[in-house]
């Protein structure tokens, strides 16, 4: 059982355990004056294809190689982009350091929670929130729509790295490193 406040998950081996794990559970809750949320509460095989769930915002499931993968929730993903949308407007007047600097803890804050999720996610907010920052400089170039393939040459990463843009992906890959040298913060 891994348990984090009122979020439970059951893990068993075997199909036979999870009736007496679930009664286990009703059992201990009922004992605290608590009972499970039916809407809630599922049995799920991850030998299944499909099987996946939730859990604190991130959502497990099965890669096709076989492995359980931890991605982000997609729910907890939009929240993110609709904090950075408010801040990386195309109208913005601030400047570009200043943006960054705005949006930066927010980045950080995001990445610290879901560090260990898989490496392609924290790539694709990486590239939605460059392509956020670049369409911020392509209208003040008077441009109209979205980043495209030339501004990321007029303005690659290292230029938003050179303003102190807080890189999902460099973090990501920085804690791997440090995970493999076993380093620990």
């Amino acid at each position: 059982m891994v348990r984090y406040a009122d979020d439970i998950v059951v893990l068993c081996q075997r199909k036979e355990e999870v009736e007496k794990a679930k009664q286990a559970v009703e059992a201990w809750m009922e004992e605290s004056g608590l009972k499970l949320h039916p809407e809630k509460t599922r049995i799920v095989d991850m030998n299944e294809p499909e099987g996946s769930f939730d859990f604190l915002g991130y959502r497990f499931k099965r890669s096709r190689r076989g492995r359980i993968v931890r991605l982000v929730r997609p729910q907890s993903v939009q929240k993110l982009k609709e904090k950075l949308r408010g801040l990386t407007k195309r109208n913005n007047g601030h400047c570009m350091g200043a943006i960054i600097q705005k949006i930066n803890p927010i980045l950080r804050g995001w990445f610290n929670y879901f560090k260990q999720a898989c490496r392609t996610q924290h790539q694709e907010l990486d590239k939605w929130t460059r392509g956020r920052l670049r369409s911020i400089l392509r209208r003040r170039q008077r441009r109209k729509g979205k980043a495209n393939g030339l501004d990321h040459q007029r303005w690659p990463n290292r230029y938003f790295e050179a303003l102190g843009y807080f890189s999902l992906n460099s973090a990501r890959e920085r804690f791997t490193t440090n995970l493999r040298k076993g380093v620990t913060c």
